[in-house]
């Protein structure tokens, strides 16, 4: 009976130390991709995070599981991109003029005034022009595999804006990236470098009289709170690389390298149909709030156009003159 018995704890235990093994497997098979934005969970780069988490789950049958951590959750966009080079952040969306210190050839995209429209920036963006653009970023340890947006920046000042002088002697937080930092020197500003996050403390106790971002980032960090203008300027487009640290990348399957890929671009459509969606009812929630909304007529965009024309030559050498000449190629074609 006590032979019987212990054959039985023995075999009770055999199966124990199987399922464990069977269990520890399970979760050792499963990949964890630590996602990074710098936005607040109601925005169109959440949402379209989200459809990218699920379709990775869906596709790769639960062994990708991608973590998202949105509104600057892990650091700031610099700090994030520095996690990646060394594979302890694996994916992230990273506007492009952050990438400047690590990439001079991104800022491209930040020039004043070089996309027409959205759907020419799509075009250009989506085809050998990004193409190009996103193998930059592989000598410093990055995957780039397509362009998000928040789409164009607009101004907002604590007083009417309706032409270029309108910012001489005036203190305006930028990025930091010396394009943008270019752009608004060439119109007698003060650029001050400020964290995204630290933006609105910065306008509200006066430390920065003005300040540029796409709608979605006026109305959801509510800097129209502590500005009395905005003004509709499409001056300049600010788009987010989707990349993957490369170090991490270079260790998955080609298949599982394919699926993130595939996924990846097709959330792409969504992403930028949605922020578009969205942009009418950013314009009236800030109108709704008091603040004023103007919108530079012809002439007046003509002004910004040439005050900031000489940002282009200035920075053509930094960029790389052979990618400067496919993208304004790029351009032409895709109008």
């Amino acid at each position: 009976m006590k032979m019987q018995i212990n054959k039985f704890k023995q075999t009770a235990l055999a199966c124990s130390v199987a399922l464990g093994a069977l269990m520890s497997s399970a979760v050792s098979a499963e990949t964890l991709i630590k996602f990074h934005h710098d936005l607040p969970e109601d925005s169109a780069q959440h949402l379209a995070a989200e459809r990218f988490r699920d379709a990775v789950a869906e596709r790769s049958g639960g062994e990708l599981r991608v973590q998202l951590f949105p509104n600057n959750t892990l650091g700031d966009d610099v700090e994030v991109t520095q996690q990646m080079q060394l594979g302890a952040v694996e994916a992230a969306i990273i506007p492009t003029a952050k990438l400047s210190g690590f990439v001079p050839a991104m800022q491209i995209v930040d020039l004043p005034f070089l996309f027409p429209t959205p759907e020419v920036a799509h075009r250009v963006l989506d085809g050998q022009a990004g193409d190009d653009l996103l193998a930059t970023v592989e000598p410093v340890g990055l995957k780039g595999v397509t362009f998000w947006e928040s789409g164009f920046k607009q101004f907002t000042c604590d007083h009417p804006i309706e032409g270029p002088q309108d910012f001489a002697g005036e203190k305006v937080r930028v990025m930091q990236s010396p394009i943008i930092m270019e752009q608004f020197k060439a119109m007698g500003a003060n650029p001050v470098p400020i964290a995204f996050g630290e933006t609105y403390n910065a306008l509200q106790q006066r430390i920065v009289d003005c300040q540029e971002n796409p709608l979605v980032s006026i109305t959801q960090m509510k800097f129209y709170e502590v500005q009395s203008d905005v003004v509709i300027s499409n001056h300049a487009y600010l788009g987010y690389a989707f990349l993957f640290s490369q170090r991490w990348f270079d260790a998955l399957s080609p298949e599982h390298q394919a699926l993130l890929t595939e996924a990846a671009r097709e959330t792409t459509t969504f992403q930028r149909e949605e922020t578009a969606r969205r942009e009418e009812g950013y314009i009236a929630t800030i109108e709704g709030s008091g603040t004023q909304v103007s919108t530079l007529d012809d002439d007046q965009l003509a002004a910004f156009r040439d005050a900031t024309a000489s940002v282009h030559e200035r920075f053509a050498s930094d960029i790389g003159t052979e990618l400067v000449a496919t993208f304004e190629q790029a351009i032409a074609d895709a109008q």
